[in-house]
């Protein structure tokens, strides 16, 4: 980056940049006639320019490209806003009087004109025109963050969303259930609602996977979320809960009707083709269910051991069966 003139010196007009459109060019050429222009060559990066108090940079020739930089790593955030000839970057760091947390590269060799905080106010004093300018500038670069911020927020809560999924089954995982079921039951005691759950381990699991290997292990989980996932109703939710155990929740059912749900799902799982090679024939998968619901003052790990004790009765009563 070098210093190659004074806008008063150059051939440069006033008319050129935007932000004095409108005002009187006599008056603002003798204001920023004093202020410098550098030559910065392509790809390189502006220096020595983030300075506290601020400065105005003008793409007189050639295009900048800023990018935001993360102030508690130093990282670039975002993509890079390209500024153009007769446009501007920095007028936020003059307005706040911070350094900016932008970082600005030349795209293709450039001539930047540098104006002073001082000097930009000077020409907002002179000039209603140019405080109107600034006004819509920072109008649109307000509305550019919001939307940015925006997509941010989207983009963020897919991930955090996807950080809620098991990724071999499709159902929800135990960090979803964690910060979820505490909320339903809250609300269930709230509002005096019913509130269900039913704990299902698949009988006999590790043996199935030492005999047939966990890829067949994994088949067998992945296709027994299906069968359970397809057997609730749009408000259920289906977890899984560890290993080989599901964890479903039933809002708004009481114990009688969650008995039903369990039943039904125990012999749609049953039945279920899992393994359809019949070169090598595998056994059918079958699971164990235990049906808890939420009692007056009781939370979220009580529910699960009522559940995990009647799904063990289950287990002890010879398996593939239902138990409260």
């Amino acid at each position: 980056m070098e210093h190659i003139a004074t806008f008063g010196t150059s051939t440069y007009s006033v008319a050129d940049i935007q932000l004095f459109q409108g005002a009187p060019t006599e008056q603002i050429a003798a204001l920023i006639a004093g202020c410098p222009i550098v030559r910065i060559g392509a790809h390189q990066a502006m220096q020595d320019w983030s300075h506290k108090g601020g400065r105005l940079f003008v793409v007189l020739q050639g295009a900048l490209d800023v990018t935001h930089v993360d102030t508690r790593d130093a990282r670039l955030d975002g993509a890079a806003t390209r500024v153009l000839p007769g446009e501007c970057v920095g007028e936020l760091s003059v307005l706040d009087e911070e350094a900016s947390s932008e970082r600005i590269t030349a795209r293709v060799e450039s001539d930047v004109l540098v104006i002073e905080a001082d000097i930009l106010w000077k020409l907002v004093d002179e000039s209603n025109n140019v405080a109107r300018n600034l006004l819509r500038l920072l109008s649109f670069r307000v509305r550019a963050a919001n939307a940015q911020l925006r997509r941010r927020q989207k983009v963020g809560e897919f991930y955090r969303q996807l950080s809620m999924v098991d990724a071999l089954t499709g159902l929800q995982n135990r960090a979803w259930l964690n910060d979820n079921l505490p909320r339903l039951i809250e609300n269930a005691h709230i509002v005096n609602s019913p509130l269900s759950i039913i704990m299902m381990d698949l009988d006999h699991f590790k043996q199935f996977n030492d005999q047939h290997g966990h890829v067949s292990g994994d088949h067998a989980l992945q296709v027994a979320a299906k069968v359970i996932g397809a057997g609730l109703r749009p408000t259920d939710f289906a977890a899984r809960f560890g290993g080989e155990e599901l964890l479903v929740l039933l809002p708004n059912t009481q114990q009688t009707s969650a008995l039903m749900v369990a039943q039904r799902l125990c012999e749609r799982l049953r039945q279920a083709v899992v393994f359809s090679e019949m070169h090598r024939p595998l056994p059918h998968i079958t699971a164990s269910f235990g049906v808890a619901t939420l009692e007056p003052d009781q939370n979220a790990e009580a529910l699960i051991s009522a559940a995990d004790a009647a799904l063990y009765r289950a287990k002890e009563d010879g398996r593939n069966r239902v138990a409260l």
